[in-house]
């Protein structure tokens, strides 16, 4: 880190209200300029002290409300690093659609990281959902999905064996994959809920320990009314906003 990018020496006489006020300025002005970049490393927060004439707590405290906004990141080992803007982006509940089709709107790419799929033995829980019979098996789809190779969503999917045959003949788009077998949802019940992610899907995200997110859980059924899909997403709070239209009825 160079003293052009953060200026540290300056801190004391800057205008600005507290220390960590003026630090984390410091930090965001440079983000703004171009002088802290997109994986850029923070020096250590002793070193940034020691710079600044400050105390290791003023420091953490400013990194902590800048790591709160999703503007740095903690990694476990490496130290601190300047986030990837995380463009938010709104989700209506007004709708049935799929995450390729919402990315596709938005003029945005989507992709999935696979993490599992195949043909199972359901649970209990599946096999009541989805109305399963005693020797049916769960076509189940768990990846990471991605819009413009940015971590967006962990999606949990699964499905009867006869609706989804062949799970690995899902490229992208379940629903477009559904729609060359004629088959696709008309309706479905949502559940949203708030809530705490666990270590290993904040890894995947790329959100700091300890973040929370946005919980779908989605039950989908075809014209017949027999249950297709049930599903359950998390989307990254930092980056999702899901919107309802209310109207007042008569």
């Amino acid at each position: 880190m160079n003293e052009v990018a953060l200026p540290l020496e300056q801190l004391q006489a800057a205008s600005g209200g507290p220390l960590y006020v003026k630090l984390k300025n410091m930090i965001e002005q440079a983000m703004k300029d171009g002088r802290l970049k997109h994986g850029d490393a923070l020096p250590a927060e002793r070193d940034i002290a020691d710079a600044a004439a400050i105390s290791r707590v003023t420091v953490r405290k400013a990194i902590d409300d800048l790591v709160d906004q999703g503007l740095l990141v903690r990694r476990r080992g490496s130290g601190t690093f300047v986030s990837k803007p995380v463009p938010r982006m709104q989700q209506s509940l007004t709708r049935l659609t799929s995450f390729s089709e919402d990315m596709r709107r938005r003029g945005m790419t989507a992709g999935s990281r696979w993490l599992d799929r195949g043909l199972f033995h359901p649970t209990p829980e599946e096999t009541m959902t989805l109305g399963l019979s005693g020797n049916a098996r769960v076509a189940r789809l768990v990846r990471l999905r991605t819009a413009n190779d940015m971590p967006i969503a962990l999606e949990r999917t699964s499905l009867p064996d006869d609706i989804l045959p062949d799970p690995d003949a899902v490229e992208n788009s379940l629903y477009q994959a559904l729609s060359g077998r004629r088959i696709q949802p008309v309706r479905a019940n949502q559940r949203i809920s708030a809530v705490l992610l666990k270590e290993e899907e904040t890894e995947l995200l790329g959100v700091p320990t300890g973040s929370a997110a946005l919980s779908v859980q989605r039950i989908a059924y075809l014209d017949s009314g027999r249950v297709m899909e049930v599903s359950t997403a998390l989307y990254r709070s930092d980056a999702y906003d899901l919107v309802a239209e209310l109207t007042i009825g008569a």
